[in-house]
């Protein structure tokens, strides 16, 4: 057993670290592969705008005759430590053939690797942006993930648990259909808040209104989400990259602002699953895969809500009314059957009583897992 952190331009260990999912879910009819430009440009440093701030090692573990059976992500944040005042490493991307000690091999170097940056803890799994899903799958392994939600194997977090690490908090997801029967007194009090609020809802119906709308996405969701616990500011390029993905696959009709005296102050941002489009070209859409993907834009019957706030200045003022009434509007009002929301915190206790009145029925939950680090020995200071 041996573990390597890749280097760059190493293109047969990062072929490893890309491909070793394949394997890993091979048969596993739920699972949906990454799309693959996206998960190389991760392990990019020129590609991907977190290298711009913070630093990350990938790594991948070999038993004998160099068969990969592992993989893993630390990272450093250091956006987020200097924002949050904390130090803190994350680790992303693992996958594990079900091998106890491969695991704890990969868990083992991240750990040496963030101990070195004098980082006290790590906490996982998450990402690299705001647009990645967080934790481990520990519930509703038989049904498809979300696009861009994390799915994995029902034995990772016993993997995870083995290496020493203790759940921190769940992530819950649910959905709603167009059958589900919704209070009319939610409509009335949405209409009531926005009339003394003086609040409106900006509607689209086109890409190019989506593209004027850009430039605001930073602003709006660095002072509606960028304060949460586990959040922090965007940047400039990282909310580029956002508005790029949402530009690429959105529904302009299922997109909402919501506006005060000509200024957003609110959001939906919701988008069509293409999940299935995903699993059938296996995460590869060129060079014929687009149409498909195209096509599963038109006839998908799910929508995934994967972002929805108020700046600060309009919480707890009822404002939340607004945001689920059109949440309701836009799935009884469009064509989609299906409108899954996406990991709402589970302490998260008012949100999850607003949810269930609305009739959410909840089917999967994630799970974060915190390992404290101790301080640095002399005698750990080898290579990594």
């Amino acid at each position: 057993m041996h573990v390597l952190e890749l280097q760059p331009g190493d293109h047969r260990h990062q072929r490893d670290f890309l491909e070793l999912p394949f394997r890993i879910y091979h048969g596993i009819d739920p699972w949906v592969p990454p799309i693959y430009r996206e998960a190389h440009n991760t392990l990019s440093r020129e590609k991907n705008p977190f290298f711009e701030h913070s630093d990350a090692a990938f790594l991948i573990a070999y038993r004998e005759k160099e068969q990969p059976v592992g993989r893993l992500a630390v990272l450093e944040n250091r956006l987020f430590n200097q924002y949050r005042n904390e130090k803190t490493a994350f680790f992303y991307l693992f996958e594990c053939l079900p091998d106890e000690e491969a695991a704890g091999a990969l868990f083992e170097t991240a750990t040496r690797w963030a101990r070195r940056r004098g980082l006290r803890r790590l906490v996982g799994p998450k990402g690299f942006s705001a647009m990645d899903g967080q934790g481990l799958l520990v519930q509703g392994f038989e049904h498809r993930p979300a696009f861009g939600i994390p799915y994995n194997r029902d034995y990772y977090p016993g993997l995870v648990e083995a290496a020493g690490f203790r759940p921190l908090r769940d992530l819950l997801s649910g959905y709603l259909d167009r059958s589900t029967q919704i209070p009319d007194r939610i409509h009335r009090v949405a209409e009531k808040v926005a009339k003394r609020r003086g609040l409106r809802v900006s509607n689209f119906t086109s890409r190019r209104q989506l593209r004027a709308l850009a430039p605001k996405i930073r602003r709006l969701y660095n002072a509606a989400l960028g304060d949460m616990p586990d959040n922090l500011p965007l940047t400039e390029r990282e909310a580029r990259a956002i508005a790029d993905r949402m530009i690429w696959f959105a529904d302009p009709r299922i997109i909402k602002i919501v506006e005060k005296d000509g200024q957003p102050v609110g959001f939906i941002f919701a988008y069509p699953d293409i999940s299935a489009a995903v699993q059938r070209q296996r995460g590869k859409f060129l060079p014929f895969g687009w149409l498909d993907m195209f096509l599963e834009l038109r006839r998908t019957p799910w929508v995934n809500l994967n972002g929805a706030g108020l700046i600060r200045e309009e919480q707890g003022l009822g404002g939340t009314a607004v945001l689920f009434s059109e949440i309701i509007r836009s799935l009884i009002g469009s064509r989609y059957d299906y409108a899954e929301l996406v990991q709402i915190r589970a302490e998260n206790e008012r949100m999850l009583r607003e949810v269930d009145g609305l009739g959410v029925h909840f089917h999967k939950t994630h799970r974060m897992y915190e390992l404290p680090l101790a301080s640095l020995s002399p005698s750990s200071s080898g290579p990594l």
